[in-house]
């Protein structure tokens, strides 16, 4: 008989935000996870920092003092992980059944000063498996968003299949889709805040993934306009670029199973089945019988960095009363030799 492959349907979400404001965005995703999960959906994929917004203010020409406060906006509704906004997220997503990927402005927990560009993974149970902070922010975002390490590149095995995902133009780094490729990834989840000029960037480059990762590729994009921007933000009738979307599913060869769809709100579906993966790796397998290791080779850094490493002494430790291990113990003369010279 051999092995089966799984089956199930997949959803992306394509829709504006309750721009700036965290309880109604949040709110409105949990309607959207429930409607797609009422349609059988098992996987739910939104737009990148579709919690609370992107900063569409980015490329319109504001004096200094407008996009500061509008930072400072975006910071008070930022998302922390885990907070209450996150677990909302999760008891939607559990009563949906529904493996939940959204994208959020993360509002750095420990240090608490930066945001970053994250996206969110969230199980069928409503328990968050991890997240992916947007290694390169581009351009402009670069004023909003710190930068994200190797260990966000995470695969995560579910029943569903290995699932991971990018953001933007993470697409465009080749290492990085390479380092996603070799995590044996078979379902990503393509997130982009969708600018109406990257449509055709957004379909070739999706399209492109799903062909040389011979896999499913899930890209949820989002939407803006004059309609979606709240009054009390002040950028009526200034010259902002609208986001016009270009959701879709596409299946291992690089074609459409839904989508791709343009300006207004949906969910698209489509059946997910892992077995079409099978003859697309037997013509083309990029870390496999595809790859020259003897030629080039991928060095990849997938462990985090933090900005502090906390170290202490060996002379130290011994006052707490904490082993120092053998190897570590100098000789007293070279402990002597290593302290600084107070002798003069």
């Amino acid at each position: 008989m051999g092995d089966d492959f799984p089956k199930f349907t997949a959803a992306v979400v394509q829709a504006a935000p309750v721009f700036l404001d965290r309880e109604a965005t949040i709110d409105k995703a949990c309607r959207l996870i429930e409607q797609a999960g009422g349609r059988g959906a098992r996987l739910i994929v939104f737009p990148e920092t579709w919690v609370p917004g992107y900063p569409f203010w980015l490329t319109s020409a504001l004096p200094l003092q407008e996009p500061l406060r509008l930072f400072t906006r975006l910071f008070k509704n930022a998302v922390e992980v885990p907070s209450a906004a996150s677990e909302a997220l999760g008891r939607a997503a559990a009563r949906a059944g529904a493996y939940v990927a959204i994208g959020i402005n993360e509002r750095d927990a420990q240090f608490k000063g930066s945001l970053y560009n994250t996206l969110l993974y969230i199980d069928d149970h409503g328990r968050l498996m991890g997240k992916h902070r947007k290694l390169m922010p581009s351009y402009g975002e670069r004023t909003v968003w710190g930068w994200g390490d190797g260990s966000g590149l995470q695969v995560f095995d579910t029943p569903l299949g290995r699932v991971g995902g990018l953001i933007c133009w993470e697409h465009e780094m080749p290492l990085v889709r390479y380092a996603m490729y070799s995590k044996a990834e078979q379902v990503h989840c393509s997130v982009w805040p969708a600018y109406s000029f990257q449509n055709d960037h957004i379909d070739f480059g999706c399209r492109q993934y799903a062909f040389e990762g011979a896999c499913f590729v899930l890209v949820s994009c989002g939407l803006w306009n004059a309609e979606t921007i709240p009054a009390d933000l002040g950028l009526q009738g200034r010259p902002l670029l609208e986001a016009n979307g270009g959701s879709g599913i596409i299946g291992p060869g690089g074609y459409y199973l839904a989508g791709p769809l343009y300006n207004k709100e949906d969910i698209l579906y489509a059946e997910i089945d892992l077995e079409q993966i099978v003859p697309r790796k037997q013509v083309l397998d990029v870390v496999g019988h595809y790859a020259r290791p003897d030629v080039v080779q991928l060095l990849l850094h997938d462990e985090p960095r933090s900005p502090v490493v906390h170290r202490l002494l060996d002379e130290d430790r011994e006052a707490r009363g904490q082993a120092v291990s053998p190897d570590r113990k100098a000789s007293p003369k070279r402990r002597a030799t290593s302290r600084p010279d107070r002798s003069g």
